[in-house]
């Protein structure tokens, strides 16, 4: 009782502070919040008839089904469980979950896509050593989150309130953490047969069942939270694909006034089909994705049907539909220019020439190569777009340069125009105007940097 009673007085502290800083369009007054400790308050905009049929429909859980959600619980994050009814599952077949921290003093809503690499095959998808495939081949734990929340290394600042040295607009905002165990950047619909080369194991029965996850829990928060006055999709790597993917449907089924998105290092590159892989080179790998990952089959076409403009031939057409669609929302996508990770997974396994590569050395400069080639026509395309602005740091010392904000929003800057990562995020969140684009053209101020001890200490944890 004791321990209740605590957690009760630390959501009241936390919710009244939260009220006391600068009000947001969706924040409760002081006494809604604490009228909303007592009652918290549930859906009020769930799922109708009409969006539980068609292509991807909305499939809720059913009623009755315990999936462990307490609707008075604030400030803690609550695991999730969607039953199979909703199509909702693991690529191992297993329940998936994910967690929602909410709080009583907003509306506004962040959901936040987890990152974890791609597979497309076996060996990838299986988990074998030596391998770059995907986050959570054997599911999702229930403690899942208290692994990786709070204080953990690699845990962006969107997802942990009280980051020592880091705040965002979004940290007093109910949170959504999806977790990522379908290897398909939460794009696929497909259940694939995957043959263990060597022989010694049975074949591998794979669901790449992103859009579908996706889409359940979409059922669950219109069916258990109240609408977003303001929304935030994010994610980095995986996530961040999956956060850019899947925000057309996001955007229309949970209705918030002001849609946001932060795409960060999970670009969507232009490759059109047939093209040249030396002009355009993430052509291999969308040719390979689109046919075990079942893309051409549902999910791109249910796309197509969203944002009028694009093609499934050629993906790098979303952005310019998604910002013509939603002219009013603010969107954004950060990578780095020397991203080791991303990069790794574009090209490495669809190029002879970086397979064969004679040492490290000369495989990573063919890797660069072939991504300044793809982010030079991404920072291009989104240069012409007012409210999809681009960001493009050099280097980082951490995680092969892959993905801006997690661990910290430092060392993300552009120096030679005074930039730091934080004024992208802000430019996107609360700017008026063209959301900024801006682009660093020398690693060289980045790598003199004196060694950072929390990142280096993370880099030895991966």
């Amino acid at each position: 009782m004791n321990a209740r009673i605590g957690a009760a007085f630390l959501a009241l502290v936390l919710s009244l502070s939260a009220v006391s800083a600068r009000a947001e369009p969706g924040d409760y007054n002081a006494f809604q919040t604490l009228l909303n400790l007592a009652f918290p308050p549930g859906p009020d905009n769930p799922v109708t008839a009409a969006q539980q049929q068609g292509i991807y429909p909305l499939k809720p859980n059913p009623a009755g089904f315990a999936d462990g959600f307490n609707r008075g619980a604030y400030y803690q994050w609550q695991t999730v469980k969607l039953a199979a009814s909703t199509q909702a599952v693991c690529g191992n077949g297993s329940q998936y979950k994910f967690f929602v921290n909410r709080v009583p003093n907003t509306r506004n809503t962040l959901i936040y896509m987890e990152g974890g690499g791609a597979c497309w095959d076996y060996a990838s998808c299986s988990g074998q050593s030596g391998i770059r495939g995907a986050r959570n081949p054997n599911g999702i734990p229930d403690d899942y989150m208290s692994l990786v929340n709070p204080g953990s290394s690699l845990v962006s600042p969107f997802v942990v309130r009280l980051h020592p040295w880091t705040s965002v607009k979004t940290r007093n905002w109910n949170l959504v953490y999806v977790p990522y165990c379908t290897g398909d950047v939460y794009g696929g619909d497909r259940v694939a047969v995957y043959g263990d080369p060597s022989g010694q194991n049975q074949p591998l029965i794979w669901h790449h069942n992103g859009v579908r996850n996706v889409r359940a829990v979409v059922a669950w928060l219109k069916n258990n939270l109240p609408r977003p006055t303001q929304m935030l999709s994010t994610g980095c790597s995986a996530g961040g694909t999956g956060s850019l993917d899947n925000y057309p449907h996001l955007r229309r089924d949970l209705a918030p006034t002001r849609g946001f998105l932060i795409d960060d290092s999970g670009p969507l590159f232009f490759a059109p089909e047939g093209a040249d892989a030396q002009q355009y080179p993430s052509v291999r790998l969308h040719a390979a994705i689109r046919q075990v990952w079942g893309l051409d089959q549902g999910p791109l076409p249910y796309l197509e049907s969203l944002l009028p403009g694009f093609t499934r031939a050629n993906l790098g057409t979303f952005y310019a539909a998604l910002a013509a669609k939603q002219p009013t929302d603010r969107l954004g996508h950060a990578h780095f220019w020397q991203d080791l990770n991303y990069s790794s997974y574009s090209y490495e396994r669809f190029f002879p020439e970086i397979q064969q590569a004679p040492d490290l050395a000369t495989k990573q400069a063919l890797i660069h190569a072939k991504w300044a080639t793809d982010t030079t026509r991404l920072k291009q395309a989104l240069d012409t777009l007012p409210n999809f602005g681009g960001y493009f740091p050099q280097y980082r010392a951490l995680n092969e340069s892959h993905c801006t904000t997690i661990v910290d929003f430092e060392n993300g800057d552009v120096q030679e125009r005074g930039l730091e990562l934080s004024n992208f995020i802000d430019s996107v969140l609360e700017g008026n105007g063209p959301v900024l684009d801006a682009s660093e053209s020398s690693d060289a101020a980045d790598r003199a940097k004196p060694l950072n001890l929390i990142y280096a200490l993370v880099d030895g944890l991966l």
